[in-house]
């Protein structure tokens, strides 16, 4: 089965990143919440620099009625803006498989509330600068994570979106189970993303640092020690280990910075000097909750997630 039409349901910078890139391939379709936003994209293309440098034509719509049915609907949301996205869709778009792309867990039980569907879980570390409505900066370009959700669909199907997506110019890889990789990006997030949150600091050299007893290293990798215990405990073994994960992250962002790019500023980070709420209910929460079925003591995360609250709360 050929994937000709996509739908991608958001247009931030990771849905405006997956958008212009699959529209080289594809038909792309952009279903926005503002008019604006869907008339420059219509009017204008989509231009993407950094990374990659051209400008993808495609089609942009705030009304989901107005959507042709698609073979691929990429959901591109927030994690808090899944369920408004997902009741959206509710019946329309037959033919489609949903991927979902959100940090943490549970972004596929709650597009499954409003209608069994062939669902894709993936996870990214793709980032971006928006800049407008129709240009975004490509910044960092690694792969897209994606594997078949439950028995909602097939192996071959997610590999079919593998496809798409490296002829779209992005890089992808396909896993017939995708938790441990899954897991491996909760436990980096979970950690790197409240620390950022609760210091206003980048994902700087400062988060691998362990050489003084106040370096903050030595508790993101505690962060990520417990993590890793939890996922032990839920019988996943880790596709990449978080704390490598992490080193390597901060080092190329070191020689990016150097070749004077800017460091990386994780979402949760991003969302709170906008005094907007995180997703960190469906990040950290969802560790702690896994934590607290497995019967394994958290109580790093648990007072990050409990931090993470409370500067949400001071807005």
């Amino acid at each position: 089965m050929s994937i000709d039409r996509v739908c991608v349901v958001g247009g931030g910078v990771i849905g405006s990143l997956y958008a212009g890139h699959l529209a080289r391939c594809a038909e792309t379709w952009v279903l926005t919440r503002r008019a604006a936003h869907a008339e420059a994209l219509a009017s204008h293309g989509l231009r993407v620099t950094g990374k990659s440098d051209f400008t993808a034509t495609l089609h942009a719509t705030v009304d989901e009625a107005a959507l042709p049915d698609a073979d691929l609907v990429i959901l591109a949301t927030k994690a808090t803006d899944v369920d408004e996205a997902a009741a959206r869709l509710a019946g329309r778009l037959p033919s489609a498989t949903v991927m979902t792309i959100q940090n943490g867990l549970g972004a596929e039980e709650i597009v499954r509330a409003h209608g069994e569907r062939p669902l894709v879980s993936a996870v990214t570390f793709m980032s971006g600068v928006r800049h407008s409505d129709a240009h975004v900066e490509y910044e960092l370009d690694t792969e897209t994570w994606l594997g078949p959700y439950a028995e909602t669909t097939t192996f071959e199907r997610t590999q079919e979106i593998e496809r798409l997506l490296v002829e779209s110019g992005l890089r992808a890889r396909a896993f017939p189970d995708l938790r441990p990789a899954q897991w491996s990006k909760l436990i980096f997030n979970a950690t790197v993303n409240t620390v950022a949150a609760l210091t206003d600091l980048p994902h700087v050299g400062a988060f691998a640092e362990v050489g003084a007893p106040t370096d903050l290293g030595l508790l993101v990798r505690d962060l990520m020690d417990e993590g890793k215990r939890v996922a032990a405990a839920a019988g996943v073994e880790l596709h990449e280990d978080p704390w490598e994960m992490n080193v390597h992250a901060v080092r190329r962002g070191e020689t990016e910075a150097a070749a004077g790019a800017y460091a990386h500023v994780p979402s949760m980070l991003d969302d709170v000097r906008s005094r907007r709420p995180t997703e960190v209910d469906f990040i950290t929460g969802s560790l702690v909750r896994e934590a607290e079925r497995a019967g394994v003591p958290v109580p790093l995360h648990a007072a990050m997630y409990r931090l993470v609250r409370a500067r949400e709360a001071a807005y």
